[in-house]
């Protein structure tokens, strides 16, 4: 058991689509706008887990174009929240970057994003210490899963928020933004390319 919690804490709080846009979230559009963001994320995640578990997304990502047209479409909306957050600070932009995110952005960031299945797939296909009881094992990881991801998100939240609150320049905050974005994209980049190599 303590070789499975130390392998979600490590697995969640290491920067991830997930984390990094929570983080740009709260320094871009604050607390509210967060709490929402992170309230769709908690849903998404649990979707996944569903269908990690259920054998749904085996299923789907056994058909090879429809696992790519998954990919693109991630790769596609990742880049459109990152450019809502990059620009959030900007008064030039090419969509309302001032729409914040909402529930449904974090449930379709989760449904689409390649590590959060990669992420549940670890957890639980492996790790097994209820040997006798393959039900009880699975609620177990729930709990225990959720339970960690929830303080690791809001404390990613906060660390953006506390950019936020900081009150910085307008400039300082743009290039904040940017970074942010760019990072997420950066590990989207690579979690894609990871995950579209044949095994």
């Amino acid at each position: 058991m303590i070789y499975f919690l130390t392998s979600v804490f490590l697995l969640l709080i290491t920067p991830g689509p997930g984390v990094l846009s929570t983080a740009g979230v709260g320094a871009a559009f604050g607390r509210q706008a967060g709490l929402r963001y992170l309230t769709g994320l908690f849903i998404g995640t649990n979707l996944v887990a569903l269908a990690v578990v259920t054998g749904v997304s085996a299923i789907v990502f056994s058909i090879p174009w429809l696992r790519q047209l998954l990919l693109i479409a991630s790769a596609l909306y990742l880049l459109t929240l990152a450019f809502r957050i990059a620009t959030s600070g900007s008064k030039i932009a090419f969509i309302d970057a001032r729409k914040d995110p909402g529930v449904i952005d974090g449930i379709l960031l989760q449904v689409i994003n390649p590590k959060a299945y990669v992420v549940n797939t670890t957890l639980f296909s492996g790790y097994a210490f209820m040997a006798d009881s393959l039900l009880l094992e699975t609620i177990t990881k729930f709990v225990i899963i959720n339970a960690i991801w929830i303080p690791i998100h809001l404390m990613w939240l906060a660390a953006g928020i506390h950019l936020k609150r900081l009150a910085l320049t307008a400039g300082t905050q743009r290039v904040i933004n940017t970074v942010m974005a760019l990072s997420m994209l950066v590990v989207v980049a690579l979690a894609l390319l990871s995950y579209s190599q044949p095994s």
